[in-house]
């Protein structure tokens, strides 16, 4: 099978990146032909570039016209756009309509329903613009990137798709990461009949740790919407009997520096590689989510699955349909550090429990999230969209 994957890179790596680049390994080590085009946002300089890329982002020729030459000499059997927003934009559809190739569209954020992606605003979750034909509040409250110009394009983008049927007629099937999600953009008017759930998968294969050491660990971008308050605040009321080591960046470094200084139980080790990152999963004793947003679908869950490590999360959206509490990890109540304190506490006072839920973790990840079965799922997902563009054919 030859197929195309389509994607447009942010200015900075992130989880749909790595999902696109398994993504394709996986496939060419099944034997599949592929082919990749990209599109960065790191060409986005300047006021008349910024300018000239909003007015695209709803239909950009140029982006038609590049597609459509890959479909010509590439000849491929489906097209599996990853993120099309903001230069490609939505008129790669209707250059693979044109040419009649199937089309996959993998939503890995909650966009095409909420122009900021996440259903949060203000430190809240927010489901305002959620069914609304046009997202207006989303304008009013500059939900994308605190840009009022960014808001409208998205908001534009998404109300002149959906009054020409784009998103109905010209995608053959839709990828969900999660059953949360899938309910949530079906509520958001997508077509539940083309909307299909396949979670994202960890290769290669890293291997059970042994979670050895005494601590808990956080991976993440530190920001209102990951819970990092809810995280420090829990850790106060913790006091130095838990250890807990940090990971990552982001514009709530100076509050974890100062929870550092306060309490040495508490680590801050900044951004790590992939690699490191897996590594320490390997010996923590559990990984705690407290995000306060409805996740797309947090990977560092299926990666310390992956690693047999329990998981602490917010009882919320796709972490809670990812955790069984009390079997692979534990569930708190969001925006509640006394819970997420008292939960913490439990599982370290209760090692024989924990390392059971470490053995379900693992088997968690062997049944849904490796290579192999995520293979399956997604051949299976481009035969369905074969088969509804041949049936738009006759």
């Amino acid at each position: 099978m030859r197929i195309l994957l389509l994607h447009n890179y942010y200015q900075q790596l992130g989880g749909e990146d790595v999902v696109l680049e398994q993504e394709q390994m996986l496939l060419r080590s099944k034997g599949h032909d592929v082919r990749v085009v990209t599109a960065t946002n790191e060409s986005i300089k300047g006021l008349y570039s910024k300018v000239r890329t909003a007015a695209e982002s709803t239909y950009s020729r140029r982006s038609r016209i590049r597609i459509h030459d890959e479909i010509v000499t590439f000849h491929p059997d489906v097209v599996h756009v990853h993120n099309f927003f903001p230069l490609l934009s939505p008129s790669v559809y209707y250059a693979c309509r044109a040419a009649k190739v199937p089309v996959v569209q993998t939503l890995h954020n909650l966009r095409f329903v909420c122009p900021n992606g996440l259903l949060f605003r203000d430190g809240a979750r927010c489901e305002l613009c959620l069914g609304k034909t046009v997202a207006w509040p989303a304008v009013r409250h500059a939900c994308y990137r605190d840009s009022h110009l960014g808001s409208a394009a998205v908001v534009s983008m998404l109300a002149a798709h959906r009054y020409l049927g784009t998103w109905s007629t010209k995608v053959h099937a839709y990828i969900a990461l999660t059953k949360f999600s899938r309910q949530k953009l079906i509520a958001g008017g997508l077509p539940a009949d083309r909307l299909f759930v396949k979670p994202n998968f960890v290769v290669p294969d890293p291997g059970r740790g042994c979670q050895r050491d005494d601590f808990a660990l956080f991976v993440g971008r530190l920001s209102e919407e990951k819970g990092v308050r809810t995280l420090l605040s829990a850790w106060e009321r913790l006091g130095r009997a838990r250890k807990i080591k940090i990971v990552g960046e982001g514009s709530l470094r100076a509050a974890v520096l100062g929870s550092v200084k306060a309490n040495p139980s508490i680590e801050f080790l900044g951004p790590r590689t992939a690699k490191a990152v897996l590594d320490l999963m390997g010996i923590a004793r559990l990984l705690v989510v407290p995000s306060r947003c409805y996740e797309g679908f947090p990977r560092v869950i299926v990666e310390a699955f992956s690693k047999g490590l329990p998981v602490v999360g917010s009882r919320l959206g796709s972490i809670e349909e990812l955790i069984d509490h009390g079997r692979t990890g534990m569930l708190f109540e969001p925006d509640n550090p006394q819970d997420l304190a008292d939960t913490v506490e439990w599982m370290f006072a209760h090692p024989d429990d924990l390392w059971r839920m470490s053995d379900a973790a693992r088997s968690e990840f062997e049944a849904k999230y490796t290579s192999d079965r995520n293979y399956e799922q997604l051949m299976e997902i481009y035969h369905r969209a074969q088969t509804i563009s041949q049936l738009h054919k006759s």
